[in-house]
């Protein structure tokens, strides 16, 4: 796993949009506007930050040994995911999956219709 195809997947998703709203090196995905995952382009070592459910983020901490708390971030919401380390590439999108998912739940329904989701 790489930069490269974990850009290409979340571009992939609807209403997905891509910037650099901290600094240039800490690429940001936004889905609606509300971010679901971010990347370090500048580290040795490819890792993302990917939203969780709290409970699942425990249980895939305690799992996986590739998978911490949120660097950076709410502990309780976000993990970060050095995937390359101990995932496949399915496990792997199915986590960027999980975080999209969670957002796009989030979402007043407002916004829902705004960016063509379905209720």
């Amino acid at each position: 796993m790489n930069a490269e195809l974990f850009r290409a997947y979340c571009l992939k998703k609807h209403a997905v949009t891509e910037s650099f709203p901290f600094d240039q090196t800490t690429l940001v995905f936004k889905v609606a506007n509300k971010m679901f995952a971010l990347t370090g382009l500048e580290t040795a070592e490819f890792s993302v930050n990917l939203k969780c459910d709290p409970e699942r983020a425990i249980e895939l901490r305690e799992e996986y040994h590739c998978i911490k708390s949120g660097f950076h971030m709410n502990k309780h919401h976000w993990n970060t995911v050095t995937p390359q380390a101990c995932l496949t590439h399915q496990q792997f999108f199915e986590l960027v999956d999980h975080s999209y998912n969670l957002v796009v739940a989030s979402l007043p329904k407002k916004v829902k219709l705004e960016f063509g989701f379905k209720e």
